[in-house]
């Protein structure tokens, strides 16, 4: 996941936190919901041009998922605001601030899709894996929470999109 270039705005908070270790936390966060927005995305692009004998089965796993992820978007800008930050979810910032690979816009078939999906879970898990490590490091137990939690949801995901392909 990249990081922005601009600070983060910084509000009064009466958390035990140093300003400067919420502002990176902040960052981490702002960083990560952009990386969920564009993930969210990337699967009702899915979604909606999935075919094939499994359509209805895919259709119905992508709008858990992009459920799932949207709840998500909603635990880590909560976080940023309780932080003293603000949350910076567009899907403009999300299309400059994610480190997912763009999806690729001409797949219609539901395993090719699947495959495009947990490649891209697959580098999100790995990321929200390293916040986690970043949280732990700077004693913050709330984001660490948010992180491992967000992590096992997406790790559920991903084992039941690599089981898709293992049929």
């Amino acid at each position: 996941m990249r990081h922005s270039n601009e600070p983060p705005v910084l509000h009064p908070t009466r958390l035990d936190l140093p300003p400067e270790i919420r502002t990176h936390l902040i960052t981490l966060l702002n960083t990560t919901l952009a990386c969920t927005v564009d993930l969210r995305s990337h699967v009702k692009q899915a979604g909606w041009n999935v075919k094939g004998t499994d359509l209805l089965q895919l259709h119905a796993l992508f709008v858990t998922m992009a459920t799932e992820l949207e709840a998500y978007t909603d635990l880590v800008a909560e976080r940023i605001r309780v932080l003293g930050g603000v949350a910076r979810g567009t899907a403009r910032t999300a299309a400059t601030q994610s480190g997912l690979p763009e999806y690729p816009g001409d797949l219609v078939d539901g395993t090719a899709h699947v495959l495009a999906l947990a490649d891209r879970f697959a580098v999100y898990a790995a990321a929200l894996r390293t916040s986690i490590v970043h949280a732990t490091d700077v004693e913050d137990t709330g984001c660490a929470a948010i992180y491992t939690d967000i992590s096992r949801g997406v790790e559920k995901r991903l084992g039941l999109l690599e089981a898709h392909l293992h049929r």
